[in-house]
């Protein structure tokens, strides 16, 4: 893992030598690289490789070029692919961007699984301070998210997509809560939980790309709001199973 493309990383130091899979698709909404307990067969081996090779090659395109500006036709021919297959692949043209969020919540799912007598919402708050001391690409701010996120921000239909994203993940984690803590799926208080958690980490990574911008720590940006975030769930689920 380049240092440099770290989220210590100093604002004014020059990104070097990283492809795309290691530059730009890690940076995705969610986008996380989780290890899979068991080997895959070599079938759902090319399968995965072909689906990253469509993803990186969709991710550079829409970036150099604008979302709407780049079409699946054009995708396809770039992956080397037939447009049939990138559709197989992704139902959506917006699930090319933002296509980790089931990584997420495996993720999520094996913290919770593995808590022990910790409660649901330490154990998801121990998980985000774990990938942010160990620098998961989730967490990575650089030029290079920035950019991301700016071909994000300059297409509505990428910006809608990005917000229903973030209710369907918080009912998700909800869902997660609620499970863990043996309640019912619709309890208030978990769904309260997921919606605070899920608040604070998207204004936390809007601070720390904010700070980047100005050449300040975005580290230390993430973590005071994520810190303040994560305090204000804690106080407000004081009482609870959850907390």
């Amino acid at each position: 893992m380049d240092q440099g493309d770290t989220l210590e990383r100093e604002p004014g130091r020059r990104d070097t030598g990283s492809s795309w899979h290691e530059s730009y698709t890690q940076y995705k909404f969610l986008g996380m690289n989780l290890p899979t307990p068991d080997r895959p067969g070599r079938r759902d081996r090319k399968k995965a490789a072909t689906r990253q090779a469509i993803s990186d090659v969709a991710t550079r395109l829409f970036v150099e070029r604008g979302f709407e500006k780049v079409s699946v036709a054009e995708i396809a021919r770039e992956a080397a692919v037939a447009r049939k297959t990138v559709f197989n692949y992704f139902p959506r043209k917006e699930d090319l961007v933002f296509d980790r969020e089931e990584e997420a919540r495996a993720l999520v799912r094996e913290a919770l699984a593995g808590r022990g007598r910790q409660p649901p919402v330490r154990a998801f708050q121990a998980l985000v301070r774990t990938l942010v001391e160990k620098q998961h690409p989730l967490f990575r701010i650089t030029g290079r998210p920035i950019r991301f996120w700016r071909t994000v921000a300059e297409s509505p239909a990428l910006t809608t997509r990005a917000r229903e994203l973030q209710v369907t993940l918080a009912d998700d984690l909800a869902g997660m809560l609620s499970d863990a803590a043996d309640r019912p799926p619709a309890d208030p208080d978990a769904r309260l939980a997921a919606a605070m958690l899920m608040g604070t980490l998207v204004v936390a990574y809007g601070e720390a790309l904010r700070a980047f911008r100005e050449r300040r720590k975005p580290a230390a940006a993430f973590v005071r709001v994520m810190e303040r975030g994560f305090a204000g769930v804690n106080a407000a689920l004081a009482g609870t199973p959850y907390a």
